[in-house]
C-alpha cells in the first residue's frame, strides 16, 4: 500500500485538521527535557516518532547495518542518501505507524522511548543549511512590487518572463520557527532628505515563500535536467524571507538585494517531503513566451498548497489572518528554478536552500508581503482591533502556516513564527 493512501490510519489518533496525519511523516530535529540530544523524528498526530530510537532498534535501517543517520544533529546525511532511500525509509515508518502493525502498536516498552509529545518537544533547525538562493518568481508579486516602486505604468523587467531570476543570500541567518527576528539597522533614504541616514529600518516587511531542500547535488560545470532536479528535491519548509524595504530600496542598485535581505530568514521545522505532495500537483500558469528547451517542465509542474500569514501585535491575544493565498499560483515552479540555477554549471549540494520568492494572487486578500497589503504605506491595513500596519513593528509577530488538502487529511508544515525585537542602540 503506498504511504500516500488516502485511506490509511495510524493507531496513533490523527484529528482530520491535523497537519501531521500518517500521510504527511515530515522530517524535523527535536529534542526534549528528558533527553537534549538533537536527534531527527517524524511527526505524526500530537506526537514524534524518535527515529534514533527506531535505528537503534533495527525497525529502520536507511544507511545500512551498523550505520546510523537518525541520531545526528541535522538531516543532511540522511538527505545524501538518495531518493530510493528516502523513498524506502518513508515507506517503513509509514508501515510502522499504520493501525494494522503490531510491531509499534503492540510494544509498550518500545513506544514509551519512541513517542515523545510534540507539546513537550524543543524544535531545531532540521538540516544544516549550505547555501540559500532566494527566487522572485510570482507573475503577481513582481507585477505589484514594480507598479509600487515604479508607478502604475510598470512593465515586467524584460528578462522576467524568460527565466526564473534569483540572488544569492544568507545561508548563516536562515533560523528555525520561533526565533526572535531583531529589527536591522542600515543605510536608508528618506525622500525627503538629500543623503542617506543610517539607523534601524522604518519598513520591515515579511515574504511569504516556500522553501525547497535539496538533498542531492550536480557537478560543476554540468547541466540540470528535468529528471535530475526532481530527484535532487528532498522536501519544502515554510519559509519567511524578512525584508527591510527601505534599506532594500537604496542599496539594490546596481547589484540587486544585499543586506536588506540577508539579516533574518525564518523556515518551519519541519520538512515535508516532496513525496508526500505528489497527489497535490497540479498544472501552474501558461507560460507566454514559451521557456527555453533547457526550462521546459512537464505537466503538473505546481503544487495546490494552502498558504496563510498571520499578525499578532503586542495589543493582541491571539492572531489574526491577514492573508491567505496559494503556492499554485507561482509562474516559475521548484524545478524549473533548480534547473535554472544549474544551467551555467553551478555546482548545487545536499543541504542547499531555494526560496519560492513571494507567493501572490491576484486579490488583495491573497498578497504575501505589506509591501502589497498597503500598496507601499499608502493604505495601511486596517486590524480587527482597529490598529492599523503599514509595516511591521516592534513586538509584532508573524506565523506563516501552510496544507495541501486531501480526501479526509491534510498535509501539512506546522508554523513559521518570528517575532521582532528593537533594533540595537546606534553606535555612538
Amino acid at each position: 500500500m503506498s504511504p500516500n493512501d488516502p485511506g490509511l490510519r495510524s493507531f496513533i489518533p490523527v484529528a482530520p485538521d491535523s497537519d501531521f496525519p500518517i500521510q504527511n511523516l515530515p522530517y524535523g530535529i527535536f529534542s526534549t527535557e528528558a533527553n537534549p540530544q538533537r536527534r531527527a523524528g517524524v511527526a505524526i498526530g500530537d506526537f514524534i516518532l524518535d527515529l534514533s530510537v527506531m535505528e537503534e532498534a533495527g525497525l529502520v535501517r536507511p544507511a545500512g547495518e551498523g550505520q546510523t543517520v537518525f541520531g545526528e544533529s541535522g538531516l543532511n546525511a540522511f538527505m545524501a542518501l538518495g531518493p530510493d532511500v528516502w523513498r524506502a525509509t518513508r515507506a517503513r515508518i509509514s508501515e510502522l505507524l499504520r493501525s494494522d502493525a503490531p510491531t509499534l502498536r503492540d510494544n509498550e516498552a518500545l513506544r514509551r522511548v519512541a513517542l515523545a509529545p510534540r507539546a513537550g518537544a524543543t524544535m531545531h533547525m532540521p538540516f544544516a543549511v549550505l547555501a540559500f538562493t532566494d527566487f522572485f518568481s510570482s507573475k503577481q508579486h513582481a507585477s505589484n512590487a514594480g507598479k509600487i516602486i515604479r508607478g502604475e505604468a510598470s512593465q515586467l523587467a524584460p528578462n522576467w518572463l524568460t527565466m526564473p531570476i534569483g540572488y544569492n543570500s544568507r545561508a548563516s541567518t536562515v533560523v528555525v520557527s520561533g526565533t526572535p527576528v531583531r529589527r536591522p539597522l542600515g543605510q536608508r533614504k528618506p525622500r525627503n532628505l538629500d543623503q542617506p541616514v543610517f539607523g534601524p529600518s522604518a519598513n520591515l516587511d515579511c515574504e511569504l515563500e516556500m522553501g525547497v531542500v535539496l538533498g542531492g547535488r550536480s557537478a560543476m560545470g554540468e547541466m540540470i535536467t528535468e529528471a535530475e532536479a526532481e530527484k535532487m528535491i528532498f522536501g519544502f519548509t515554510l519559509l519567511n524571507d524578512w525584508s527591510a524595504r527601505d534599506i532594500q530600496a537604496w542599496e539594490y542598485a546596481p547589484l540587486g538585494p544585499f543586506l536588506a535581505k540577508a539579516f533574518a530568514t525564518t523556515i518551519s521545522p519541519w520538512i515535508v517531503t516532496a513525496e508526500a505532495l505528489e497527489p497535490f500537483r497540479v498544472e501552474g500558469p501558461a507560460q507566454d513566451p514559451a521557456p527555453f528547451p533547457y526550462l521546459r517542465q512537464g505537466a503538473r509542474r505546481n503544487y495546490d498548497i494552502s498558504l496563510e500569514i498571520l499578525l499578532k501585535t503586542p495589543a493582541m491575544s491571539e492572531y489574526t489572518r491577514v492573508s491567505r493565498t496559494n503556492f499554485k499560483y507561482m509562474y516559475w515552479s521548484s524545478v524549473q528554478q533548480l534547473m535554472h540555477h544549474g544551467c551555467t554549471g553551478c555546482a548545487m549540494n545536499v543541504g542547499d536552500l531555494l526560496g519560492s520568492g513571494t507567493v501572490s494572487g491576484n486579490e488583495r486578500s491573497e498578497l504575501g508581503s505589506f509591501l502589497e497589503m498597503s500598496w507601499g504605506g499608502s493604505t495601511p491595513l486596517e486590524l480587527p482591533n482597529g490598529e492599523k500596519r503599514a509595516f511591521l513593528e516592534d513586538g509584532d509577530s508573524l506565523e506563516f502556516r501552510g496544507y495541501a488538502q486531501g480526501d479526509g487529511y491534510r498535509v501539512g508544515f506546522g508554523e513559521a513564527e518570528g517575532a521582532i525585537v528593537r533594533a540595537h542602540e546606534l553606535p555612538v
